[in-house]
């Protein structure tokens, strides 16, 4: 990453001058209790999503947007939420300043993974177990001028039973974000841990999205509010090859965004996974002016590439798709020519029930079997066994939301999906050629089917929260053995106790 950092020095010469001679603004993490609120609020209408196919959202950009919403027809449940979120999310102080919270929670579940779609699924298959769990966390926020840094690490005993968390010294602590940004005018430089989601809001990207857990990386942005060009640089996790050398991977991702003034707005990205004994990530493939697809063609380099393409247009009903292209083979001539074109897609919509506050969302998804795999198993966007985007291949998933607000504050997300997963799976080797002939281009072998019917609850007070989830799992081939069923309870509930302070810094 010697690369990756020039580059940072570089970037931090894009201006001198802050954003509106304000603050710089931290971000609202994915995972904070008030993004769902949020979400509700875009969905529904109430407030212009800041960035879309983007998230996370600035907390700056958040204010501005609850600020301009205007509440005079809407009922008292979205009032409420408004002034709730504004509560929470603007600074009591203005100029460079600190923020610091605290925060402890109890829970239990019947699953120690963080989706309960997960269970029954994967490579190993992830399996149903009942526990209780205890969590603290400490955030540190400062910011001044153009720069803002942010520190939160947390202690979650639900860590230590998470397959998907591979720490094996002090398995129960890591950093849900850390880093610092410079934010000017017309560009940002940021490095640190921040979950990322590219693509549709409320739906995982297909390549890069909040499911890795803790992956520092390096961004840059520059543009406007209206045409951005965005780049990625991370080091994913090492490995060894079949003679027992250390193999370095890397990832690179560049995007162009689209915002025309109108309804659409529309993205084109490309990616780039590296890997190589000694390698070190090459600098032409930070260059945003170019794409890293073409590069590894003039350079003679081994990459595995991925190119796609989001689209949104915002309405009273709001449409929404991303779509990624891995592999597809367009010549027949050879035997090699025959492997199943790799793809990934997802198609949507969303909106507001009339004369309720009552959001919806209705999604279709679908991930190709040989997705994210490589003819060289270790050029995968596997990040500790995780995907950076989906951490599944080889299905397909239909789901329809709603959301509602009651007048207590509640957030109640009832919720029906439709699941088909094949057999394939993103951390199985790769097939071989002959083996091509027989390898399903989706749903290989004997497909699980899963009916989920559940409903999820978030109310949300200054100091305390309770999250809920509970639905049941029809399953049909269960463990892809055909004819097996299995009927599955899933629940989720915990509570929490938060406390901040705020100050200026002289």
């Amino acid at each position: 990453m010697r690369a990756a950092g020039a580059l940072l020095l570089v970037a931090t010469s894009f201006s001198a001058t802050p954003l509106d001679a304000q603050t710089a603004s931290p971000y609202v993490p994915l995972h904070h209790w008030a993004t769902p609120y949020v979400e509700y609020l875009i969905s529904s209408g109430v407030i212009a999503d800041p960035t879309p196919l983007t998230r996370p959202l600035k907390q700056a950009d958040v204010v501005l947007a609850l600020e301009a919403a205007d509440t005079t027809h809407l009922g008292s449940a979205f009032k409420a939420t408004v002034r709730r979120l504004l509560a929470e999310l603007r600074p009591r102080v203005r100029g460079a300043r600190y923020r610091v919270e605290l925060g402890a929670g109890l829970a239990a579940a019947s699953y120690t993974v963080r989706d309960p779609l997960e269970l029954g699924r994967g490579v190993p298959p992830r399996q149903a177990v009942r526990r209780g769990f205890a969590s603290g966390t400490g955030q540190v926020q400062l910011a001044f001028g153009p720069f803002v840094g942010v520190s939160h690490p947390t202690v979650d005993t639900r860590l230590q039973y998470d397959p998907d968390w591979t720490a094996s010294a002090d398995n129960a602590t890591r950093w849900e974000e850390g880093y610092v940004s410079g934010q000017w005018r017309h560009g940002e430089a940021f490095f640190g841990i921040l979950d990322r989601n590219w693509g549709p809001s409320g739906i995982q990207g297909v390549l890069l999205s909040d499911d890795p857990y803790s992956m520092d990386h390096l961004y840059l942005s520059i543009g406007t509010e209206r045409v951005q060009i965005a780049a990625i640089a991370t080091q994913l996790d090492s490995r060894t090859d079949t003679s027992g050398a250390i193999v370095n991977r890397y990832m690179v991702l560049h995007r162009f965004w689209l915002r025309p003034r109108g309804r659409w707005t529309v993205a084109l990205w490309e990616g780039s996974v590296l890997s190589g004994v000694g390698r070190q990530l090459e600098p032409w493939y930070l260059n945003v002016a170019t794409l890293g697809v073409l590069r590894q063609s003039s350079t003679g380099a081994n990459v595995n590439s991925f190119v796609g393409l989001d689209l949104e247009r915002h309405a009273r009903t709001t449409l929404f798709g991303q779509f990624m292209l891995d592999d597809i083979q367009v010549s027949r001539k050879v035997a090699s020519d025959r492997k199943p074109t790799s793809y990934a897609f997802t198609v949507g919509a969303k909106g507001r029930l009339r004369r309720r506050a009552a959001a919806w969302t209705l999604f279709y998804t679908q991930v190709a079997n040989l997705t994210y795999r490589n003819e060289d198993d270790l050029q995968v966007p596997l990040f500790h066994g995780l995907g950076t985007g989906r951490n599944f291949a080889d299905y397909d998933q239909a789901t329809a939301k709603l959301g509602i607000v009651t007048r207590s504050g509640a957030l109640l997300e009832p919720e029906l999906t439709l699941l088909r997963q094949g057999e394939g799976d993103p951390r199985l080797p790769h097939p071989l050629v002959p083996d091509y002939p027989t390898t399903a281009t989706i749903l290989q072998g004997v497909v699980e089917r899963t009916i989920r019917l559940a409903l999820g609850g978030s109310w949300q007070r200054a100091q305390w929260g309770v999250v809920a989830n509970g639905g049941v799992h029809f399953v049909h081939n269960a463990g892809h053995v055909t004819g097996a069923a299995a009927t599955h309870w899933v629940g989720s509930i915990g509570v929490t106790f938060r406390m901040r302070a705020e100050g200026t810094v002289r």
